[in-house]
């Protein structure tokens, strides 16, 4: 019985874990409605922000990702059911390929509010918050969890029921 609570809870711990190279960073509890609002008053702090991929912009010294938020779940993967809080920019003094950052891929990322800049979006103008990276997070697909193989039929002699009973298998 022991082993099996031990069992059940490191079942239990591996499924809601962060990656690591989110888990320990320092981070605010702060969305981006807020740090939108007052920009300045949220320089410097570090936060933990993900989303899907809008666009990736290299120039000469620095790349930018511009992200739609979304809220995370406990594991750090955004929850893309929710509503958005609208963009923010994530922007690195490395190289981020585009090849790698893919247009609607998942991302998270912690690191350092640093102002904002303005981006035309259609015909609006928007301020839209910076954050310096310091670790970032690329989701893998999920995959469908409520797939099931195709069955096939078949018949098999049963004494009870005779010949032809009917019986189902997974097509492998």
């Amino acid at each position: 019985m022991k082993r099996l609570i031990i069992l059940f809870s490191m079942t239990l711990i591996a499924c809601s874990s962060m990656p690591p190279v989110l888990e320990n960073a320092p981070v605010v509890n702060v969305q981006l409605n807020e740090v939108r609002i007052n920009v300045n008053g949220f320089q410097s702090t570090p936060v933990r922000w993900g989303g899907t991929i809008i666009e990736v912009e290299n120039e000469a010294n620095v790349s930018r990702i511009q992200i739609l938020y979304y809220p995370l779940d406990s594991s750090g993967r955004p929850k893309l059911h929710e509503s958005t809080q609208g963009r923010f920019i994530i922007q690195s003094q490395n190289f981020l390929d585009p090849a790698i950052y893919k247009k609607d891929a998942e991302i998270t990322v912690t690191g350092i509010v640093n102002g904002a800049v303005q981006r035309t979006i259609g015909q609006r103008v928007l301020q839209l918050p910076v954050v310096d990276i310091e670790n970032s997070f690329l989701w893998p697909e999920e995959q469908d969890k409520y797939y099931y193989p195709p069955y096939c039929t078949g018949y098999y002699p049963s004494l009870y029921y005779g010949f032809g009973r009917r019986y189902y298998y997974p097509c492998y």
